[in-house]
């Protein structure tokens, strides 16, 4: 195993040491525990990123020292980002805004009439775009196992009409769910894909932070992913893989940069060459500080050593999942049942409690930031659930569940952590859920446009 990490200290993050004021108007450290939104930037990508600041200047085709450079940097980070996912050789990175625009990018790119196989338990970026680009989707029933998920796959191929099994086919799944942070089984599926004539493109989102991801070994087409999920600040994103149909594809934006050759034809028109490669699809001013943002990731992580990482990691997934068992309250929302294999993402309901009030106390009394509702993945939470929630039910704030844990609840909490986090804040959150479901939350709330906060009125 790598020794390149102390087990047992968090890497360097911003905002590590911000205080938070609580309701009761005691300031504490902000327990960041909502990683899987977001994560804080890793200290060295900031300043790596502060490093290169003013040095900043527009990239491809600049005569000037500054663009030439800027330039430059541009592309080394479009190869350690190649090196960081093991692409093959041929296969390009594509910088884009985030994992949604990444996916909804190959959905205009690939070929008509394409069908595309993706699993209910996807979060929207992942089950939205195929339909939206007018291609046919089919959506396959949340699997309860690793190999029912498998076997499922292999049946919607195999069932497939002749004419749609020699057209192209496409699946998307993720590497880890953005709901339970359990682990999908991509190689195994990628492996039935591939036997049936289909292509995989991977939602990486919530896999790339915690795991390696290699897509030479998984075999996956294409690989999608955030930097703002990977310790990078916001605003830039990967669709990484093979060319073909990429090279194929109208551009996803028409304009410079994109464009090789443009001219006035003798009847008025304009004739237009567009660039093959990565330059076809990224279109505009690159965002060269997303991009070198995301670079910087990628090499704090693999010099940190992954097998330490998820080392770590493992350990504060253990302690939460222990902390969270001991309270009856509480029930933890899994596809694939206890044990299965996970990142540090998770989510819950707890008993008597709705809960965005459940969220919001923990915020306001304790200083810890989860995420509460259906994690842009309704149909996956409401399965979990059981079942959907009544048409047209809306929940007061702080109003208690009259049903048992997870019946006619709307929405989840979840709570989501990783290189960053110390042990302290894992702590900190079982003490407060404990305390919340013995003794209740010590300030009233009220409803303020859809979220519940403290009610500070006098």
């Amino acid at each position: 195993m790598s020794t390149s990490v102390d087990l047992c200290a968090p890497l360097a993050v911003l905002g590590a040491d911000v205080q938070v004021p609580l309701v009761s108007g005691e300031k504490v450290a902000y327990a960041a525990l909502d990683y899987a939104a977001s994560s804080p930037a890793l200290q060295r990508v900031w300043d790596e990123v502060a490093a290169y600041a003013p040095y900043y200047g527009s990239v491809h085709r600049g005569a000037g020292y500054l663009s030439q450079l800027s330039t430059d940097l541009f592309e080394q980070s479009r190869r350690t980002v190649a090196d960081f996912l093991d692409l093959r050789e041929g296969d390009q990175v594509v910088f884009t805004r985030a994992t949604t625009d990444s996916l909804n990018l190959l959905a205009g790119a690939l070929p008509a009439g394409t069908r595309v196989y993706a699993f209910e338990t996807e979060h929207h970026a992942s089950l939205l775009p195929w339909a939206q680009a007018g291609l046919p989707v089919s959506y396959l029933r949340a699997p309860r196992s690793p190999e029912e998920a498998v076997a499922a796959l292999a049946e919607a191929l195999a069932a497939s009409n002749p004419a749609e099994q020699a057209g192209p086919r496409l699946l998307c799944v993720t590497g880890a769910s953005n709901v339970t942070g359990e682990l999908w089984p991509v190689a195994e599926l990628t492996r039935v894909a591939h036997q049936h004539g289909a292509r995989v493109v991977l939602d990486a989102a919530q896999l790339a932070p915690h795991h390696r991801v290699s897509v030479r070994e998984l075999d996956v087409d294409w690989v999608a992913f955030s930097g703002h999920k990977l310790y990078a600040p916001f605003g830039a994103g990967v669709l990484a893989g093979r060319s073909d149909w990429l090279d194929a594809a109208e551009p996803y934006l028409a304009g410079g940069g994109a464009s090789r050759t443009v001219a006035r034809e003798a009847d008025g028109s304009v004739a237009v060459e567009w660039h093959q490669g990565p330059a076809r699809h990224e279109a505009g001013s690159p965002n060269v500080i997303g991009a070198y943002a995301i670079a910087a990731a990628c090499r704090a992580l693999t010099e940190a050593g992954f097998e330490a990482l998820q080392a770590r990691e493992q350990r504060l997934i253990e302690r939460l999942t222990a902390g969270l068992a001991e309270i009856p309250e509480v029930q933890v929302l899994s596809l694939f049942g206890t044990g299965a294999a996970r990142v540090g993402v998770l989510s819950f309901v707890v008993r008597g409690w709705n809960s965005s009030h459940f969220s919001a106390a923990l915020s306001a009394e304790y200083g810890i930031g989860v995420r509460d509702g259906l994690f842009c993945a309704h149909p996956l939470v409401r399965t979990l659930l059981g079942g959907e929630s009544p048409a047209g039910q809306v929940s007061e704030c702080g109003a208690p569940e009259p049903s048992l844990p997870g019946e006619r609840s709307l929405n989840a909490i979840r709570v989501s952590f990783g290189a960053g986090t110390p042990e302290e804040h894992i702590e900190r959150f079982l003490g407060a859920v404990r305390e919340l479901v013995s003794d209740g939350a010590r300030w009233n709330y009220r409803n303020e446009g859809g979220r519940c906060v403290a009610d500070t009125r006098r």
